[in-house]
């Protein structure tokens, strides 16, 4: 691994190196974000601008988590260009369950005022029989779509445990760990995706449309 970021490591000692390449490898390896209070390449800035070139060499960039934690994502323009490739996308089913998920594991609660905005992980999981009762999916299809995201960690399936009353509560599936590697930019425009997926006719998802329709225009005119 050393070889491959030479450059941007020959400045520095091998203690420092060495430091450099465990949070390069924790933030990439990590289910969840990594305490930058265990990582100095992390808690020092001139040390992490090293680690977010270490990163982008693969189209990859740091991303924030609680203040103090960090984790790795692609960086947005990179994202934008995967997504243009149907192979490194799910299938249109595996998207619609993992709609569905959002919706009743977030969009919901956020409604209600039991979730953060900026939150996308979630501690109230979306039964299996509501997500049957969503969808017209035959079982078998969305068992397997299931599965099949929760292998890509974009959801994760809980037990069901006892409320503080002592009283079973519904296991079912939250969204998983790649959500801690949303940008904020990305985060922003999953929030916005749920908005019109959950509420086409509402105020708040047209006043989405109008923006996007007036970005594209001033995109438009500026290529002009």
């Amino acid at each position: 691994m050393s070889e491959v970021f030479e450059a941007l490591l020959r400045p520095y000692d091998e203690r420092r190196r060495a430091e450099l390449v465990a949070a390069y490898t924790a933030v990439e390896h990590a289910a969840e974000p990594v305490p930058e209070v265990r990582f100095p390449a992390l808690r020092e800035p001139a040390l992490r601008r090293t680690v977010e070139g270490m990163l982008a060499l693969s189209g990859r960039t740091l991303v924030r988590s609680d203040r103090t934690k960090w984790i790795s994502g692609y960086r947005d323009d990179v994202a934008a260009e995967l997504a243009r490739d149907p192979a490194c996308v799910p299938s249109v089913r595996d998207r619609a369950v993992l709609a569905l998920v959002l919706i009743h594991s977030v969009a919901i609660p956020r409604a209600a005022g039991r979730l953060g905005d900026d939150s996308w992980l979630s501690p109230f999981p979306t039964p299996v029989d509501e997500l049957r009762r969503r969808t017209q999916l035959p079982v078998g299809e969305l068992d397997a779509a299931l599965r099949r995201l929760r292998l890509a960690g974009l959801v994760s399936q809980v037990k069901a445990a006892a409320d503080g009353k002592g009283e079973q509560g519904s296991g079912g599936f939250v969204p998983g760990p790649q959500f801690h590697r949303l940008t904020p930019a990305a985060r922003r425009r999953l929030q916005e995706e749920l908005i019109l997926a959950a509420g086409p006719d509402s105020p708040l998802a047209a006043a989405i449309r109008a923006r996007r329709r007036n970005r594209e225009h001033d995109q438009g005119e500026s290529e002009r």
